[in-house]
């Protein structure tokens, strides 16, 4: 055994699978960990669902002998319960091992004593601080090969000479060889600014068709959408994303103001309503930013998904409120006529969804197992948006890149029938601008 990982419960409570995550090591997980982990099996959250996981994996490895001794994971590595809490600090430090946090630094401890490679994997920052004062190497859980800034954008820009842009315009179409990127890892459905050199006023706008091979024009949306006209290229970027009927999986990234959610609602009425595409509109959220389960809240099901689900009634007035007719129908006539449906994520599992238009708001918010649940709900014909800021983080195990928004954009972008665009201009308000700039 090159290492030992010793574990935190919010690692086993981010990913249950999580002692087969460090190959041929050994992965050390003190008994305390085993207690709180017991404290949430009864949750009906994520949470619970995960810690009733986990339990249930400790249970079977059991057969194959004592954990305290160690056991072998089908990895190839070795799973150890540790009781002990003693730790030989000398004159450097005390810890209070009353402390549930403290008792797992120091089982870290004990083993970096022995002589052990340790790594403590927590994703408490204030643990990996203590970590880090008392001589323990501690890490986060999960992926940190890249940060925000540097994941897929979905666009790139390309200079040519207007011969090229000409030819685009009346053929409708380029290789990646005219625009010299043959070789350059260009994905399905990424989107291109095409210009003249040092001149961004003569510039066409395309999508890479994985298909075709080829860069073809956007959909054209002179009408605009339910009333909404993208205000930058960006937002044309993501309209064309949306509107696409070869594109099921669609990822909104932006800060807030940028336009994610009216742009997917606008869209969803405007391929279940109008062009009668899809059955039904099918928007929700997680109900983890607010922190309590909607039991909590008093009322009826209708009273108790007011407060949570108030962000997307506000666009739903918005889009019915401004840019309605007289005699049109509102959204709460298309909900009684089942064209429209708002619900929170929590009665998504065990469903399958067909043929429908499914937005998922704030998916930041959504864990990499959450954000699986939800895509392998969808069933033939479904058409899944995904919309959050990965910054605007509100779950203590999620993180800006450990989050089922971001998982869900690294793994699925090479596939034909995924686009993905990152927004970054707001046009909320020039208010609402300065605020995301200076606040």
């Amino acid at each position: 055994m090159d290492k030992t990982f010793v574990l935190d419960t919010n690692v086993i409570l981010f990913d249950p699978q999580a002692i087969n995550k460090f190959g041929k090591n050994k992965v050390v997980i003190p008994l305390v960990v085993i207690e709180e982990v017991d404290r949430f099996k009864k949750d009906q959250n994520e949470n619970g669902r995960n810690a009733r996981h986990f339990s249930r994996i400790i249970d079977d490895l059991r057969s194959r002998g004592s954990l305290v001794k160690g056991v072998s994971l089908d990895n190839g590595g070795i799973l150890f319960l540790t009781i002990d809490t003693k730790v030989t600090m000398g004159a450097k430090a005390k810890i209070d091992l009353s402390i549930n946090d403290n008792i797992i630094l120091g089982a870290a401890i004990t083993c970096k004593d022995a002589g052990e490679n340790t790594l403590l994997v927590t994703k408490d920052i204030n643990l990996r601080l203590k970590a880090d004062v008392l001589g323990v190497p501690a890490e986060d859980y999960g992926a940190r090969d890249v940060s925000v800034e540097e994941l897929y954008t979905g666009q790139r820009t390309v200079e040519v000479e207007e011969e090229l842009i000409s030819f685009f315009e009346s053929e409708k179409n380029l290789s990646l060889t005219d625009v010299g990127l043959e070789d350059a890892g260009v994905l399905p459905n990424e989107y291109f600014i095409i210009q003249l050199p040092g001149n961004d006023r003569r510039r066409v706008l395309g999508r890479y068709d994985g298909k075709k091979e080829k860069i073809v024009p956007l959909i054209n949306i002179r009408e605009g959408v339910w009333g909404i006209h993208p205000k930058n290229i960006e937002q044309q970027f993501a309209f064309d994303s949306l509107l696409n009927d070869e594109i099921s999986l669609v990822s909104l990234v932006g800060k807030a103001g940028t336009g994610k959610t009216l742009m997917a609602i606008a869209a969803g009425l405007e391929k279940t309503v109008g062009d009668e595409k899809y059955s039904r509109l099918l928007v929700s959220r997680p109900i983890q930013p607010m922190g309590r389960d909607l039991g909590y809240l008093p009322g009826d099901v209708n009273e108790k998904l007011g407060p949570w689900m108030q962000p997307i009634f506000d666009n739903m007035d918005f889009l019915f409120g401004q840019y309605r007719t007289d005699g049109s129908a509102s959204y709460e006539d298309l909900i009684n006529h089942g064209l429209l449906h708002i619900e929170p994520l929590t009665y998504i599992r065990g469903r399958s969804i067909p043929g429908q238009y499914l937005i998922v708001d704030e998916a930041q918010n959504l864990s990499p197992h959450e954000v699986k649940t939800i895509i392998t709900r969808a069933g033939e014909g479904t058409k899944i948006v995904l919309t959050g800021d990965p910054y605007q983080i509100d779950s203590p195990y999620l993180d800006e890149v450990n989050n089922g928004l971001v998982y869900a954009l690294e793994n699925m972008k090479s596939e034909g029938i995924v686009g993905h665009t990152i927004l970054t201009q707001g046009e909320r308000s020039a208010l609402s601008e300065a605020a995301s700039h200076l606040l």
